[in-house]
Parts: structure tokens; sequence; C-alpha cells
């Protein structure tokens, strides 16, 4: 897979991909991240890519053409899968999304600022909007890293147990069971005896128990969906 980012801001961005489970995916070339700087694609003196809104109104707008000098430049070497503009008003990010993300090979991730970006780049390359929650940051880099998180850690050979990312939350539309380790008991708290038993059929039904519990406890409104 490649991921592609585009954004005005590339040092907010090296971070999260210079650790743990990003640092090593990438280092196992399971997955490429390509930051592009926006300024590089401006075309006067002062690599502006703002300006003001039409009609007035508070807040500045990313400017169209240097998102398509980088935009187009990018598919003119390699076909894309999605476009994603992250933005508050987009689709909530779910894991369901992450899973079909993560079966793609080429994506684009533009991430917005000050009050957005002008609508005709939305109209006329962006394929999927999303949101990582209704809330607004100081621009879309943060919430690409997390898109970018959710979707790597899925690909094949990424994480050291490839069943783990099976049982996660929200993969079966349930919150994941309580886990437990050593001690099997700390200040007379202990783990529940079934999953001492060693007995699998009991221990997965226990489990399966439990993340319906869950999750009728604590979001109820998946099992309504």
């Amino acid at each position: 897979m490649r991921i592609d980012i585009i954004t005005i801001l590339p040092e907010l961005l090296t971070s999260p991909f210079e650790a743990s489970i990003l640092k090593r995916a990438i280092e196992k070339k399971l997955v490429e991240v390509h930051f592009h700087n926006l300024r590089d694609f401006s075309t006067n003196n002062y690599n502006q890519i703002d300006d003001y809104q039409f009609g007035g109104g508070a807040g500045m707008v990313m400017m169209i053409e240097p998102i398509d000098k980088c935009i187009s430049g990018l598919k003119s070497e390699r076909n894309y899968d999605e476009v994603l503009y992250m933005t508050p008003d987009g689709k909530t990010l779910t894991q369901g999304i992450a899973n079909q993300l993560s079966t793609m090979e080429n994506i684009i991730i533009l991430c917005g600022h000050y009050k957005g970006v002008d609508q005709r780049v939305r109209d006329q390359f962006i394929t999927r909007e999303i949101s990582i929650g209704d809330f607004v940051l100081s621009g879309g880099e943060l919430a690409a890293a997390v898109v970018c998180d959710a979707v790597i850690r899925l690909l094949p050979g990424v994480l050291g147990d490839e069943t783990s990312a099976l049982t996660d939350s929200f993969q079966d539309d349930l919150l994941a069971p309580p886990i437990y380790t050593r001690p099997a008991e700390y200040k007379g708290w202990k783990v529940p005896e079934v999953l001492l038993s060693g007995h699998a059929a009991k221990i997965e039904a226990w489990r399966e128990q439990k993340a319906l519990e869950n999750t009728k406890n604590r979001r109820p409104d998946l099992l309504e969906e």
C-alpha cells in the first residue's frame, strides 16, 4: 500500500510514523507513506496556498490551484483508489471504513486547514470525506494520522498476530470483552475462573457474552444499528 498525504504542515505528521507499529510497517515495506508540502505547489513568490472568501466572511480558504497541481501530479504517476479529504463535516470514521481502505493499493489524503478548501476541490477531486468526530481541530494532519494508524495496522504482516485485529472492538459491531493477564490473583482481585479453565469453547462463549454485555451497557446504539 502507498499513502500520499498532502499538507501545509508536514512536520506535524512525521512523529506518528517514526515509532511502534507504523514504523515497523514502513521498515518491513508493507506500506509507503509520503508527505507532500502544499506550499511547494504554490505559483507565487510567497508560497501562498490560501486566500480570502468570495462573498466575505471570517477565515481563509485553501486555494484550488496548488491542490490541483499536487493531486494531478500524483495521479500522473499512478492510479489511486481513493482521494480522501479530512474534514469535520465528513462521514465519521468507523472500523468498517478502515477495513475497506486497508484493501486498497494507493490512497491520497488531503489535510484541510484554515476555514477549509475551495468547494471545487471537493467537487472535482475528492472521492471520500472523512471526519474523526464531531469536533474541530486546527487542521487535518492529526486526523490523517489517525486514519493511517487505523488502516495500516490491518495490513497483512503488520501485527505480530494477524488474528489480533479480528478481535478488536467494532469488527463484529460489538465492543471487545474484558481482558486479563498475570497474576491470576492480585490483592484479592481474581481473574474469572473460566479464563483459567483451558476449555476453549467455554472461554469463547464467555467472551461473546461479555462482549454483548459491554456493548449493551456502553454503546447500545451499535446493537440498534
